[in-house]
């Protein structure tokens, strides 16, 4: 099955930045559209931003719009998100993973935005 690996979490001041990186395993990453999921405590589960595999065109959430980037390596079979000007908001668990179900959620890596 599909498998991904989440790293890059931490704890980060508001208007601070991180980039999270996305290991894939068990499929080639190019076959599919991917993106960034996140989860905050009491939220549901909402997608951040995904990139396409046909022509790299990238959608973001309209709360993360200007502020995220998200990137892929297809020959490292990775996925990236950059976030800058982090906010309290941001906090959550992040996960990645294809756009199209099936989905087969990984552990995530936390994100908290505080002073």
């Amino acid at each position: 099955q599909l498998q991904f690996v989440e790293s890059g979490g931490g704890l980060v001041q508001p208007g601070g930045s991180l980039r999270l990186s996305c290991a894939a395993s068990g499929f080639t990453l190019n076959d599919y559209a991917i993106g960034w999921f996140r989860q905050a405590p009491g939220k549901e589960r909402e997608g951040v931003s995904c990139i396409s595999n046909y022509d790299g065109r990238t959608n973001f959430a309209d709360s993360v719009k200007g502020r995220f980037t998200i990137s892929r390596d297809n020959a490292k079979n990775m996925l990236y998100l950059q976030m800058n000007s982090l906010k309290p908001e941001d906090t959550a668990v992040y996960f990645c993973n294809t756009v199209a179900r099936p989905w087969y959620w990984g552990q995530g890596t936390q994100v908290t935005v505080s002073s």
